[in-house]
């Protein structure tokens, strides 16, 4: 069994976190790691807003409930603009808890790659394509998460 816990960006707040959780069912994005492990989700929060002051406190509780990797939302990547601080938060957390982070939960929807592609927000390939490819699914997969 393998516990994870997931944190959102502050601006998603009210998501009720339904492509995540379905990800997670379907072992889809992120969650295909655990194609063939049964998961747990210990804990779901807010990083609070910029410059995230939750995740300190939010990793410790996760790690406290067994959280063995903490995935840091698709919401991260795919907002705009993405995260500033996601680098931040994942040195952080891996640091102070001793803690596996990955980038991503759900696929990345077709539409926000799109939009980001024409943006040219991820051109910087060695800073963005290693937070990425998690979450890169094939087109008809991250259509479906539209």
């Amino acid at each position: 069994m393998i516990k994870i816990g997931i944190i959102i960006c502050d601006r998603y707040r009210t998501c009720a976190g339904g492509k995540c959780l379905r990800a997670l069912r379907n072992r889809e994005g992120a969650f295909a790691r655990y194609k063939d492990e049964q998961v747990e989700l210990v804990g779901y929060t807010t990083c609070a807003g910029c410059p995230g002051g939750n995740v300190e406190y939010t990793g410790e509780e996760m790690v406290k409930n067994g959280a063995q990797v903490i995935h840091l939302a698709t919401g991260l990547l795919v907002g705009y603009p993405p995260c500033p601080y996601i680098h931040t938060f994942i040195r952080f957390l891996e640091k102070r808890y001793n803690v596996k982070v990955i980038a991503g939960t759900h696929p990345i929807p077709q539409k926000y790659l799109d939009m980001h592609t024409g943006l040219g927000t991820w051109e910087d390939t060695n800073e963005w394509q290693p937070l990425l490819a998690p979450t890169m699914s094939d087109k008809a997969t991250r259509e479906a998460y539209n």
